[in-house]
């Protein structure tokens, strides 16, 4: 019987060969793009959706004339994938085509008769997305890296600083070595003042936000603007009737708006006109600009415009980077914008800038809407506050604990020279051991934040179990160790930023006992 099957089937005629696909409608109907290329990278064929891709008819040219960013010669990847040499792989190129940019993925696979097959895709979002990881990555690590060097230089001018203003107690203004120690402590104010720059691009120096009205700030800043850009230039003020509020820190504020306008100066050394506008803006749904995006929400923004030469398109994205500038050498630090970045974040803004070359820049912050709440008035202290502080100053004791000893010796001298008892502690461990014993009165803890071993917040929680009464006074070169969940890790602490001088650390001592006995 099988072999009978057998015999019938080798009778029956072959079944018909489908022909092989060669049309080009089948091939220009395939969903995706495809290119077929020689071994030099020549397109021998391309269907729709890759020319729709590349930006228009693209058989016979060459791929390296329409794809860069590889590296090398793509007609050197084409050849050896076409020659066994390698698998192929995937790679991600820029299009060379005229309009927005764009990029598209490529992967190779080796064909029959020596063609390799193209598969594109359109990797424009992927692309975008890596840029901005990669940019905020940049930020980031500079902004670390800034803040750690801050720390550091704080330690430091808090101890040049303090003993000159030991030495200076020592020395009229008559005295000849006075003129030298000034001019050490007016130098020492520039180089925290450069320090504080640096804080301000890695976000974590210590702010005072409140509830204001940028056209107040923007009135009062108004006289020293105008000295500021000279006679050439007009400063003009456009304020939205109905502004709503914003929560900042005033005095950071103005520096802001300072250092935007005074580059919109430099940008015109011919004169012209800068604008500064205010409105209030609701966006029903995020907004992109640039690579960033804008979180829906009611905000209110603010514009610095000029008509200055602009900035080159290659430039716009690192403007925020400190050091970064375009002005010649000896006329810029390359601060001032890193300087407005990081203080518009850190108050929850965001800042962008449009720029075209030859027409000037816009400047546009845009800082979340407030109502306007009620502001309460510190109370003055009394004249019966005042006689407590005094006879209170005659027997408080403080326990003082820094790891840097330059800073420790300075602080100590100077408490003690305002009739304080001081103790002094390296570390928070060798704090605790001090008040093991109990019949030790400490009426304030002076404390560094970071400290080797225990830190500072948490030496205090574990003294203030048996002291509940005791003052805390935190001192930090930036406020992010102490504050980072926005709130003081101990209830009516006192907060005291590096570089200080000896009045700032006596005041807020005494400032402390004060409270104490009210």
């Amino acid at each position: 019987a099988v072999q009978l099957w057998q015999a019938a089937a080798a009778e029956r005629p072959a079944p018909p060969q489908a022909a092989p696909r060669t049309g080009g409608d089948d091939f220009d109907l395939l969903p995706v793009a495809v290119l077929v290329l020689d071994p030099a990278a020549g397109i021998q064929r391309a269907n729709a959706a890759a020319c729709q891709l590349l930006g228009g008819e693209v058989a016979g040219q060459n791929l390296s004339g329409l794809l860069d960013g590889l590296g090398r010669e793509l007609g050197d990847w084409v050849a050896d994938v076409c020659a066994g040499r390698t698998l192929g792989g995937t790679e991600v190129l820029h299009v060379r085509a005229e309009g927005p940019e764009r990029f598209v993925q490529v992967s190779l696979t080796r064909g029959r008769d020596d063609c390799v097959t193209a598969v594109l895709s359109d990797a424009s979002a992927l692309k975008t997305l890596e840029a901005q990881f990669v940019q905020s990555q940049k930020m980031q690590a500079i902004g670390q890296l800034a803040g750690g060097i801050a720390h550091d230089f704080n330690n430091l001018l808090t101890a040049i600083t303090g003993h000159c203003d030991l030495l200076m107690l020592r020395h009229d203004k008559g005295d000849p070595d006075y003129a030298d120690l000034d001019q050490i402590s007016q130098n020492a104010n520039r180089a925290a003042a450069l320090v504080r720059q640096l804080l301000a691009f890695s976000r974590k120096q210590t702010l005072k936000p409140q509830i204001m009205d940028l056209r107040d700030t923007l009135s009062d800043l108004t006289h020293l603007l105008n000295r500021l850009v000279g006679e050439r230039i007009v400063l003009t003020f456009d304020h939205d009737p109905s502004l709503r509020m914003i929560r900042a820190d005033r005095r950071q504020l103005e520096q802001v708006i300072m250092n935007l306008v005074v580059n919109a100066r430099d940008a015109m050394p011919d004169g012209g006109d800068i604008t500064i506008c205010t409105d209030n803006v609701r966006l029903e749904s995020p907004a992109a600009f640039g690579r960033a995006t804008l979180p829906a929400g009611d905000y209110v923004r603010v514009q610095v415009r000029d008509q200055g030469c602009g900035i080159a398109a290659d430039d716009l994205a690192k403007i925020f980077e400190p050091f970064f500038t375009t002005k010649r050498t000896g006329e810029g630090t390359g601060l001032g914008l890193s300087t407005a970045y990081g203080i518009v974040k850190q108050t929850g803004g965001y800042i962008f800038c449009d720029s075209t070359p030859g027409e000037g820049s816009c400047f546009s912050l845009f800082f979340p809407a407030h109502d306007r709440d009620a502001v309460t008035e510190a109370p003055e202290p009394s004249a019966a506050g005042s006689a407590i502080r005094a006879r209170r100053e005659l027997e408080a004791t403080v326990l003082l604990v820094e790891d840097e000893a330059p800073v420790r010796a300075f602080a100590s001298r100077a408490l003690k020279l305002q009739g304080f008892n001081v103790l002094e502690a390296a570390c928070a461990e060798d704090a605790l051991s001090l008040l093991a014993d109990q019949r030790l009165v400490v009426d304030v803890f002076v404390t560094d934040v970071v400290m080797p071993g225990m830190d500072g917040p948490a030496w205090v929680c574990t003294a203030l179990r048996d002291r509940p009464d005791t003052r805390v006074i935190f001192m930090s070169g930036y406020a992010e160790d102490i504050f980072s969940e926005g709130r003081p890790p101990v209830p009516d602490a006192a907060f005291l930023p590096k570089p200080f001088s000896l009045s700032d650390l006596t005041a807020l001592v005494t400032r402390q006992l004060e409270r104490a006995e009210r």
